[in-house]
Protein backbone atom coordinates (compact mmCIF):
# COMPACT_ATOMS: atom_id res chain seq x y z
CA UNK A 1 0.00 0.00 0.00
CA UNK A 2 1.49 3.55 -0.89
CA UNK A 3 2.03 5.89 1.79
CA UNK A 4 -0.39 8.57 1.32
CA UNK A 5 -0.14 12.17 2.97
CA UNK A 6 -3.46 13.03 4.81
CA UNK A 7 -1.91 16.39 5.91
CA UNK A 8 -4.34 18.70 3.37
CA UNK A 9 -2.31 21.01 1.43
CA UNK A 10 -2.00 24.63 1.71
CA UNK A 11 -4.28 26.93 0.32
CA UNK A 12 -3.35 30.02 -1.93
CA UNK A 13 -4.88 32.03 0.74
CA UNK A 14 -2.82 30.41 3.96
CA UNK A 15 0.38 30.67 1.83
CA UNK A 16 -0.30 34.15 0.79
CA UNK A 17 -1.24 34.84 4.73
CA UNK A 18 2.20 32.99 5.81
CA UNK A 19 3.99 35.45 3.40
CA UNK A 20 2.56 38.61 4.45
CA UNK A 21 3.25 37.96 7.94
CA UNK A 22 6.67 37.50 7.11
CA UNK A 23 6.93 40.19 5.38
CA UNK A 24 5.43 42.13 7.89
CA UNK A 25 7.76 40.91 10.71
CA UNK A 26 10.79 41.69 8.42
CA UNK A 27 9.68 44.91 7.98
CA UNK A 28 9.25 45.52 11.89
CA UNK A 29 12.52 44.50 12.78
CA UNK A 30 14.73 46.63 9.57
CA UNK A 31 12.47 49.64 10.95
CA UNK A 32 13.63 48.35 14.51
CA UNK A 33 16.80 48.44 13.53
CA UNK A 34 17.01 51.91 11.67
CA UNK A 35 15.87 53.63 14.88
CA UNK A 36 18.21 51.76 16.96
CA UNK A 37 21.13 52.92 14.83
CA UNK A 38 19.73 56.26 14.49
CA UNK A 39 19.49 56.79 18.33
CA UNK A 40 23.10 55.34 18.49
CA UNK A 41 25.32 58.44 20.39
CA UNK A 42 27.50 59.61 16.81
CA UNK A 43 24.37 59.41 14.75
CA UNK A 44 22.46 60.92 17.24
CA UNK A 45 25.16 64.12 17.73
CA UNK A 46 25.37 63.98 14.22
CA UNK A 47 21.66 64.32 13.65
CA UNK A 48 21.13 66.77 16.22
CA UNK A 49 23.91 68.85 14.58
CA UNK A 50 22.68 69.06 11.39
CA UNK A 51 19.04 70.20 12.46
CA UNK A 52 20.66 72.84 14.40
CA UNK A 53 23.14 73.62 10.76
CA UNK A 54 19.43 73.71 8.93
CA UNK A 55 17.17 75.20 11.46
CA UNK A 56 19.42 78.27 11.74
CA UNK A 57 19.76 78.49 7.71
CA UNK A 58 16.02 78.70 7.12
CA UNK A 59 16.40 81.00 10.08
CA UNK A 60 18.95 83.41 7.93
CA UNK A 61 16.98 83.13 5.21
CA UNK A 62 13.70 84.01 6.42
CA UNK A 63 15.54 87.18 8.19
CA UNK A 64 17.02 88.15 4.53
CA UNK A 65 13.99 87.81 2.90
CA UNK A 66 11.58 89.55 5.66
CA UNK A 67 14.36 92.24 6.28
CA UNK A 68 13.36 95.29 4.85
CA UNK A 69 15.05 96.51 1.31
CA UNK A 70 17.00 99.42 1.71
Amino acid sequence: MADVDTKPAASGDVLAQGRLQHSIATTLLVIAAARAEREAAPVHAARQRLAAVYGATRLRRRLERDAPAE
